[in-house]
């Protein structure tokens, strides 16, 4: 948790992002993800002054449990103060206990984006989905989060000024805006008329630029000229070279796409599915559709 200390922007965790949401759709499958196409609400987890506080972070996390289709598991919340935001003892359940910082008690608000990242530390625990090492496994907590209908909560509590500042979670504004955008792309929902904070909102269009970003590029249809024309000039390279060469060039520096030869047969590319980043595999032989075996995202590509 940032609170008053400078806030990292940009895309540092991209590549675990992009992991991770290569990870839930292997876990989870394309149609348990498509059961989560509806957010929490605001309504969900309004959190006004006047609540009780207990009572009040008890509905909450009851919420977000349901959301996350964890019915027989519940949610023991305390608030203490400690360095983190808050914490959840994973244990076997059905109770799982939360610390929240003290510094919720008169910032409740928030207090809905804490308890979401927590239980989906238990969402995660119930389904032995992990990454290796604390950090990888907080960036796949933050990015499940947000992918799974909870994480605009954690966006939103993202305030910066010159005088202070606050911010919840692993990922930067940005990445949280390129997840929440990813899902608002297969969605179709807009999640930004629900934001408070002005700074989340700028977050979330950057976000959705870079994730637009990822549909064009080659070999997609959607690739602008100057991609596709390197594309064309890796392209010829891959063709002239011997097959006994390729191993020893790798892909071409900086672009997602990688070409491999056949013995037998046509020169294939790879490149990375934009909403589910495993990667496709096809011939290289103009314009080709595919449709990607994760996700089912249908493709149009230039090969």
């Amino acid at each position: 948790m940032a609170n008053g200390g400078p806030v990292k922007h940009g895309y540092p965790h991209l590549d675990t992002v992009r992991a991770a949401i290569t990870a839930l759709y292997k876990r989870l499958s394309y149609d348990t993800i498509h059961t989560f196409d509806t957010s929490v609400l605001p309504a969900d987890v309004a959190f006004a002054d006047v609540d009780d506080l207990y009572l009040g972070t008890q509905r909450v996390a009851r919420e977000l449990v349901q959301h996350f289709r964890l019915p027989d598991a519940r949610m023991i919340v305390s608030f203490r103060e400690m360095e983190h935001a808050a914490n959840v003892e994973l244990a076997a359940g059905p109770e799982y206990f939360i610390e929240l910082n003290d510094r919720f008690r008169s910032h409740r608000r928030d207090i809905g984006a804490a308890l979401a990242h927590e239980v989906m530390h238990v969402y995660l625990h119930r389904l032995d989905l992990s990454f290796q090492g604390t950090r990888d496994n907080e960036i796949l907590t933050d990015t499940a989060t947000t992918y799974l209908g909870a994480g605009w909560l954690l966006l939103d509590a993202y305030r910066e000024d010159a005088a202070s500042s606050q911010k919840l979670g692993y990922l930067t504004p940005e990445e949280f805006g390129y997840v929440l955008a990813k899902r608002s792309l297969i969605f179709g929902e807009d999640p930004s008329t629900w934001f408070t904070s002005a700074q989340a909102y700028t977050a979330y269009t950057k976000g959705m630029a870079r994730a637009r970003h990822d549909e064009q590029q080659p070999p997609l249809s959607a690739a602008g000229w100057a991609g596709r024309r390197r594309y064309a000039k890796d392209r010829r390279h891959a063709q002239d070279r011997p097959v006994q060469d390729h191993h020893a060039h790798g892909r071409p520096t900086g672009v997602p796409y990688d070409f491999t030869p056949e013995a037998h047969g046509p020169l294939r590319v790879s490149f990375p599915c934009p909403t589910c980043h495993q990667r496709i595999r096809v011939p290289v032989r103009g314009r080709v559709r595919a449709r990607c075996a994760l996700c089912h995202t249908v493709l149009e590509c230039d090969t």
